[in-house]
């Protein structure tokens, strides 16, 4: 039992070093626990994807490996590359790393949460005040973020990535973007924008995730631009709930697309497809499968959070679909924890 007031450990489960390790040029997510089971479990899949000679396993062999070897170190050189970020960064806009303002959201985003947060309020009040993108997929967009406060953070995202401090993936599929938290902009800018304004906006949409707090996120920026990632291949989200934010630049191409709720991907045929409007939010179930096609011309950068709720995936990990196996880990891990979290009114402000 954590001591009253105590900051709540939060952990990852084991399945992260073994499970879901994206193979780009063969647009699979596999499970590797070593070269005999690689050839039991995915042997004629592989093959059918081109992976044919002795030449081409091996390398694929060596590509797992060395992905596993990252994920085991992921935790000790995030938090030193966070430390040397904080000790030697100097930020282009310093006005963004204080406390999150009212005046950098859109106008129909505080109303939908003023909404959410009111006395009787439901959820067929509230998606009268949002863009309903899919019934059935339960899929929503609706303005977050100010042009005005798009046009700064891509000034200072661009300012960080222009400098030569190190610079992690912000997830297992996507090579080119931004850690939030390895930037400093967690606490200011996303912890509050969980907290105060998508918690009881989320509560209203997807009860059925939000039995208690959603006590945590991972949230990064995702880059797309010629000669660098141009597509992502689909899969689903390890969170609860997502929300992606598209931030700019001009740019064609890149629209989202999405499937069945833990659809398999080969069995993919029709899509639901979403194009990229600066500023709005696409909000959607973790478990959604979905992915994004290929860039046309330009850059196109998006904030995307994670949002976990330990309530939920304390029974049950998303990633291997099992009771989680708790390894301890840094800041807000992978969202489990040991104790549960505390029972609070979901739909009330914080």
């Amino acid at each position: 039992m954590a001591t009253a007031g105590a900051p709540r450990r939060f952990c990852r489960c084991a399945c992260f070093c073994s499970e879901n390790l994206y193979v780009a040029r063969y647009g699979l997510h596999l499970r590797f626990r070593g070269e005999q089971q690689l050839l039991r479990d995915y042997g004629p899949i592989l093959r059918g994807r081109g992976c044919v000679s002795p030449e081409d396993f091996q390398q694929l062999l060596a590509e797992l490996e060395q992905e596993v070897q990252r994920r085991q170190q992921l935790t000790q050189e995030s938090a030193a590359r966070k430390a040397l970020i904080v000790h030697s960064y100097r930020p282009a806009r310093p006005e963004l790393y204080t406390s999150l303002q009212d005046a950098t959201l859109a106008p129909e985003f505080l109303a939908a949460v003023e909404y959410s947060a009111s006395p009787g309020a439901d959820c067929k009040g509230l998606l009268q005040r949002l863009e309903i993108l899919s019934e059935e997929k339960r899929i929503y967009q609706v303005p977050v973020f100010t042009a005005a406060f798009c046009s700064s953070l891509l000034e200072e995202l661009e300012h960080f990535e222009q400098s030569d401090l190190p610079k992690g993936r912000p997830n297992t599929m996507n090579n080119y973007g931004v850690l939030l938290h390895e930037l400093g902009l967690d606490e200011p800018l996303v912890t509050p924008l969980r907290e105060r304004f998508l918690q009881p906006l989320m509560a209203l949409l997807y009860p059925e995730y939000c039995l208690g707090p959603l006590d945590s996120h991972h949230a990064f920026v995702v880059k797309y631009a010629p000669g660098q990632d141009r597509e992502l291949g689909c899969h689903y989200d390890n969170a609860e709930l997502t929300l992606n934010v598209a931030l700019g630049k001009a740019f064609t191409g890149g629209a989202l697309y999405f499937g069945g709720l833990f659809q398999a991907p080969a069995a993919l045929t029709e899509t639901l497809e979403v194009e990229h409007v600066v500023g709005k939010g696409i909000l959607h179930r973790g478990g959604q499968l979905h992915g994004a096609r290929p860039l046309g011309t330009g850059e196109r950068w998006n904030l995307v959070v994670w949002l976990r709720a330990s309530a939920v995936r304390n029974r049950l990990c998303p990633m291997c679909c099992r009771e989680p196996e708790l390894l301890d880990d840094e800041g807000f891990g992978d969202g489990f924890t040991r104790e549960e979290p505390p029972i609070v009114d979901v739909c009330a402000l914080t």
